[in-house]
């Protein structure tokens, strides 16, 4: 398992100050954001008018368990289930895709003999 050296208010590695780094399954993470309530909301002191869109910070930590409580939601940990999520919904829609390209081919393929022993036909039955 490979360290890191957590960033100092700048966002750059501060010396010495390291935490394991794991790898994390994707779909997985995916199969939670799917899962996520997401809702439109304001901080009571704003403007009656003003609204954001997101989850609440208590089903945040309770769906991923990341970040330092539960009355907030950290950028970095934000940005990080975002861009795993689009890397798991890349890998789908390129498997998807490999389906369809096979189901087509497969398609054409049961076609062409369709067609091919229809022709066939007529040569021996004519």
């Amino acid at each position: 398992m490979e360290s890191l050296s957590a960033p100092d208010r700048s966002g750059r590695p501060s010396p010495g100050s390291t935490r394991p780094v794991e790898q994390v399954d994707g779909f997985r993470i995916l199969d939670l954001v799917a899962g996520l309530p997401i809702s439109t909301w304001r901080y009571q002191w704003e403007d009656p008018h003003v609204r954001h869109l997101g989850p609440m910070a208590q089903d945040w930590a309770a769906t991923f368990g990341l970040g330092e409580g539960e009355t907030t939601i950290a950028p970095v940990d934000a940005n990080g289930v975002a861009l795993v999520s689009i890397q798991a919904l890349y890998r789908l829609v390129g498997d998807l895709e490999r389906a369809l390209t096979e189901l087509r081919d497969r398609v054409e393929a049961s076609l062409d003999s369709h067609e091919g022993h229809t022709a066939m036909d007529d040569v021996t039955t004519g």
